[in-house]
């Protein structure tokens, strides 16, 4: 797996605002934020971007922010964590067959990346693919970025909440609204309709193991 490097400079951009933070916030993580869990995970699932206060401060994906609160509760009740709460390295947190990425790995302005960025970070997505046997993403922008990486066709894999996508020898593209304050507070998404995501992931992977 490809990782980006503390200091990488790809996106003007992000780089920029990452100095910014640094300076407003000496004690932040302040740089790419690399993947959580193990590399043999079956389950992989790929958010957008680091939040501002969450995985930009914590340095650990979904920790220390809104979102984070919901995606490790489900990770927890489905047996793919060993405890329902992340607030960064050090909390004893541990992921179980489960690992966690971003389609962008610095925090973009207003945490939306440009296609240009989400381009630039796609390869170290593409990296993460390899060993998963159910790939989750959450929001639209991550089912896009994981099906370039898989160098298919987007016209092939349309979004929706809750679709199942074959990939083919048994592995499994599923979609679901990303877990964002935005989307809870209008009930887009319910912490309900989340829990049958991962419900559903359990299922995929217990399916896939199947002789």
């Amino acid at each position: 797996m490809i990782d980006p490097p503390v200091d990488c400079g790809r996106c003007p951009r992000l780089v920029a605002l990452r100095e910014q933070v640094r300076a407003a916030f000496p004690h932040y993580h302040a740089a790419p934020v690399r993947a959580f869990g193990p590399a043999t995970a079956r389950l992989l699932v790929v958010g957008l971007a680091p939040a501002l206060h969450g995985a930009n401060a914590s340095g650990r994906p979904f920790s220390g922010d809104g979102s984070g609160a919901l995606i490790y509760r489900a990770l927890h009740a489905h047996g793919f964590a060993n405890q329902p709460v992340s607030t960064g390295p050090g909390d004893g947190l541990v992921l179980q067959d489960c690992r966690i990425t971003n389609v962008v790995k610095c925090l973009p302005p207003q945490n939306k990346p440009v296609a240009a960025e989400v381009n630039a970070c796609n390869p170290f997505l593409a990296s993460e693919l390899a060993t998963a046997r159910v790939v989750l993403a959450l929001s639209v922008v991550a089912h896009k970025a994981i099906v370039r990486a898989l160098g298919a066709r987007q016209r092939a894999f349309v979004f929706a909440h809750g679709r199942e996508h074959g990939l083919g020898g048994s592995r499994v593209l599923l979609d679901s609204y990303h877990c964002s304050r935005y989307n809870l507070n209008t009930k887009r998404l319910t912490e309900a309709m989340f829990a049958d995501i991962f419900a559903r992931a359990r299922a995929c992977i217990e399916r896939s193991t199947l002789p």
